[in-house]
């Protein structure tokens, strides 16, 4: 170790310090689409996890400063596509912008929302809640539909603001 810990009271002035301690906690890399009246959209999101098995729920939490927010608490249906660590491209690209979706192979879906194609792992969800949550909203899908494309193909992570993929290094005698 190197020395006492940072410890600290969440506050506004230490928001970075927050945002640093978040960041240890490696997580996967989602894009989520839905369809609206004058096209398709679509958002990068680390913050998915499934909820429940029985019934299927899972959640995702937009930001409300995203000018996409409301447009994705209000859909009816979305999308969650699991990023394979081929498509930092993709990631990068839904990170700015929801729509041209020219930068990502796709189709639309039987229910409405956006395919991404070379996907790891797609969940297709009718909203099922969605709850304020201080500066994000918290939306609860229910699972109504999952495509499993690649699911042993590596995942696109994203860890202390750096992408890359999981690699497995095992002790000697493992």
């Amino acid at each position: 170790m190197s020395g006492a810990p940072d410890s600290f009271v969440p506050a506004p002035e230490r928001s970075a310090d927050l945002r640093r301690a978040f960041g240890c906690y490696g997580t996967g890399v989602t894009i989520i689409t839905t369809e609206l009246e004058d096209g398709p959209l679509g958002m990068t999101a680390n913050s998915f996890s499934s909820v429940s098995l029985d019934p299927a729920l899972v959640l995702w939490c937009p930001a409300r400063s995203s000018r996409r927010h409301d447009a994705f608490v209000t859909a009816k249906r979305f999308c969650i596509h699991v990023l394979n660590a081929e498509q930092l491209h993709v990631a990068k690209h839904f990170a700015g912008q929801g729509d041209g979706f020219s930068a990502s192979d796709w189709a639309p879906g039987a229910r409405g929302t956006p395919e991404l194609r070379g996907c790891l792992a797609e969940f297709h969800c009718e909203t099922h809640a969605v709850h304020p949550a201080g500066d994000h909203s918290l939306v609860l899908g229910l699972v109504t539909r999952v495509c499993l494309h690649n699911p042993d193909a590596p995942g696109l992570l994203f860890d202390r603001g750096r992408f890359g993929h999981f690699s497995d290094h095992r002790p000697a005698g493992q």
